[in-house]
Parts: C-alpha cells; sequence; structure tokens
C-alpha cells in the first residue's frame, strides 16, 4: 500500500520477508525502515530506497527507474518489453491530451522513456511535448552528470527535450522527512534528515550550472528550500550570474528571510495548487499539526512569493495529485487561510491561468513560443466547454476540455 504522496509505503509481514526487509537494512541519509521494539520491520517504509526492494519484487521496477535510481534497464527490454512499455507511455500522453495539456515535464522520467518517447514521435503519435530530466541520486558522483549533457545535447527538439537535472533534497512533512529550519511542532526533536549535505549539493548545483543545464530540486521544507538556494546562489558566484531559471519544486514551507531570494537569484517557485491541506477534499491533518501555526502564514505562500517578485509556476505533481489542471486552477482561485490571521495566498482567476500557460513556458525557456495565443506561436491550446470566466468559482470544475490542440493537431476531441 502506498501513501497518495509516494513517499511512504506499508507491506505486510511476508512482503518485507521476501523482499529482505524485515530485519531492516543500511539505507542512505533520508529515508527510513521505521523498526517495531521486537527488531523487526514494522511495515512503514518511508522514501525511495527503503521501499524499492519491494517495488522491485512486485515487477514494476523497470517503468520506476528514472525516480527510483535515475538508471535505465538492465538487461535491456526485450521487444515485447519495449511494446508494453510504449503502451503505458501512450495511455500518458492520451490521459494528458484529454485534460488539455499540450506540454508536459515528466519528472520521473530517464533515457528509456525519452527512448520510447522518440519512437511515438517517430510514428507521428506524440500528443504532448515532452521534457525529461536526467535524475542525481546521491550515491551518484559528479562525473555521472555526463550522461545529462549527453541528454541534453541528443535531446532538444520543440517536441521532446532533456536539458534539466531533477534532484531530491527532502522527502515529505507527514513523515516527518522534509527537512526543516526549525523542529516539527509534534516532534521537537527532529528537524527532518537531507539527502545530501549542504557542501554536497552546493558542488552538484555548481557542477550543473557549469553545464549549462537547468536544475528542478524537491525541496518541501523550509530548511530544504534555504539549503538549494545557496546551492543556486553558490553557484553563480563561481560560474557567473546567467539565466539559467534553476526551479525550487513544491516550497511547502519558506522563512521570511528566504522569501526575497527567489527574485534575487532568478529562481522559479514551482508550487502545486491542490497539494495545500483543505484544498481539493484533502485533510487538514497531520500535516498543520507537523507544520505549526507558526509557520502557517509562510506555508504553500504562492501569494507571499509572487508580490515578492518571484516567478510562481504551477503544475500538477500527477501522479500525487489530479493532473487535471481545471481542479489546480479551481483550488488556486478557492484557497482559504487555515487560520482568520493567516494571510490570503489564493490567485486570481487570470493569475491561476498564467501559472499554467505564460509561467510554465517561461520556465522551459520558450516564452516566446508558446503560452499565448498570439500570431507566430505554436497553435497549442485547448477549447473549453464553457466559458471560464463567467463561471463561478465553485463550480469550475464542471468545465471540462471539448478540443485539445498541440502542433496544430488536434490530440483530443471530447
Amino acid at each position: 500500500m502506498a501513501a497518495p504522496d509516494h513517499h511512504t509505503m506499508w507491506a505486510n509481514t511476508k512482503a518485507l520477508e521476501l523482499a529482505g526487509l524485515l530485519r531492516g537494512k543500511r539505507l542512505g541519509p533520508g529515508n527510513e525502515i521505521v523498526m517495531g521494539d521486537d527488531g523487526l520491520a514494522g511495515g512503514e517504509l518511508r522514501e525511495g530506497e527503503a521501499f524499492g526492494p519491494l517495488i522491485a519484487l512486485a515487477g514494476e521496477e523497470r517503468v520506476r527507474l528514472g525516480l527510483a535510481t535515475g538508471g535505465e534497464p538492465d538487461p535491456k527490454p526485450t521487444p515485447a518489453e519495449q511494446a508494453s512499455d510504449r503502451a503505458i507511455m501512450r495511455r500518458g500522453l492520451e490521459w494528458c491530451a484529454r485534460h488539455g495539456i499540450t506540454s508536459i515535464q515528466n519528472m520521473d522520467g530517464n533515457l528509456h522513456q525519452l527512448e520510447l518517447l522518440s519512437e511515438i514521435e517517430a510514428e507521428g503519435d506524440l500528443l504532448c511535448r515532452v521534457q525529461v530530466p536526467f535524475h542525481y541520486k546521491n550515491f551518484m558522483t559528479l562525473d555521472m552528470l555526463d550522461k545529462a549533457s549527453d541528454m541534453a545535447e541528443r535531446y532538444n527538439g520543440e517536441w521532446l527535450s532533456s536539458g534539466m537535472v531533477k534532484v531530491f533534497y527532502d522527502g515529505v512533512l507527514d513523515s516527518w522527512t522534509a527537512v526543516m529550519v526549525e523542529p516539527y511542532a509534534d516532534r521537537p526533536d527532529w528537524l527532518g534528515e537531507p539527502l545530501f549535505t549542504p557542501q554536497q549539493f552546493i558542488d552538484i548545483a555548481v557542477a550543473v550550472d557549469r553545464r549549462g543545464l537547468q536544475m528542478a530540486v524537491h525541496s518541501i521544507g523550509d530548511g530544504a528550500v534555504r539549503a538549494v538556494l545557496d546551492g543556486y546562489e553558490a553557484a553563480q558566484k563561481q560560474n557567473g550570474k546567467r539565466d539559467s531559471r534553476h526551479r525550487v519544486e513544491h516550497i511547502e514551507v519558506v522563512t521570511a528571510a528566504d522569501i526575497p531570494r527567489f527574485a534575487k537569484l532568478g529562481v522559479i517557485a514551482s508550487m502545486q495548487p491542490p497539494h495545500p491541506p483543505g484544498s481539493m477534499g484533502l485533510p487538514l491533518e497531520p500535516t498543520v499539526s507537523r507544520i505549526g501555526p507558526a509557520r502557517w502564514p509562510l506555508s504553500y505562500a504562492w501569494r507571499t512569493l509572487k508580490n515578492a517578485g518571484a516567478r510562481v509556476v504551477f503544475a500538477s505533481d500527477w501522479p500525487v495529485s489530479p493532473i487535471d489542471p481545471i481542479l489546480g486552477i479551481q483550488a488556486a482561485v478557492l484557497r482559504k487561510p487555515w487560520a482568520e490571521s493567516d494571510p490570503d495566498q489564493s490567485f486570481s482567476l487570470h493569475e491561476s491561468l498564467g501559472g499554467y500557460t505564460v509561467e510554465g513556458a517561461y520556465a522551459e525557456f520558450m516564452e516566446h513560443r508558446k503560452g499565448r495565443l498570439k500570431p507566430g506561436f505554436m497553435a497549442d491550446l485547448v477549447v473549453l466547454s464553457g466559458d471560464i470566466e463567467a463561471t463561478a468559482p465553485e463550480a469550475l470544475h464542471t468545465v471540462r476540455p471539448a478540443t485539445t490542440i498541440c502542433g496544430g493537431k488536434v490530440t483530443y476531441q471530447a
């Protein structure tokens, strides 16, 4: 059984035994097999290194390798397996087109996925423009970034591209694996354990930036956000300032001191409207108690970041959250503070639309080619079933994609 955020899994005793986890296992930083008083695993597995053997046991490791290890299938898939993987990718592309999506960044991908997508593109069936990053894990060495550069050089078209390095700096709030500046409100002896030391991350950021690649780093806690901004700042100091548009992903908690650094460093705040507890039916607990009232004002602080000059980009984080941009727009418009004294972090309808269109194009260095309906821009658009501007915020979810067009081709028709 997996948590909705895909950062925690639970398994019974037999599965733990078959996966070689029942008596524990030495893991890297930020990963944990929760052990019982009897010296045996209790069933809760926190983060990918802990539950990776369980996924392998289920025979699903090939389609998750990018996210799990940053690696490639070994041995190479058979023709039948390759066809099966292509079919999975096709279904995903169809799902995106059905929801009015024309461009995606598939953050769990790898070179294998790029090759599958290239085969689909050659057949004329690529329904969305796709960017796939290289995943850098905490067991890798900096020379392994050669693969990221190779992927960027090999895939740099308008339909299929790479050019990005994805990194996880921490985990999530609900399992206390996000990294905080101050201890968790409900666990006052714990800050969370980062997947890299601050210096390790600085070295990675400098190396990636020197190659001219973009970075996107999963950073949930305010401690992780600070460490990642420190890495980006170090890269600018050592390599010189350039239009890098490095990204911080999620930013569920941030400190007041770090908010102006986004605009100063030119760093993109990539955030997800479905994520805040209380949005889209999500329960408030346990997350709000993990964070604590003192940090509520700067939790999921879209408005505060935008007002401070940050470029705020919206995304889904699918499959953690629904892929549907309309639901994300509704969540952004309807966002409510957890306490009356907390600032209003909601966005207007047009700001929310911009977060999913023009800001997304900016994050891809494509703001001069897509994200707007304008002569000379790509013919990527969605026709909705109703007038979104005339629809009450509470009813936005009833407006559905009627037609999706990508590159001038109809990719979905209701």
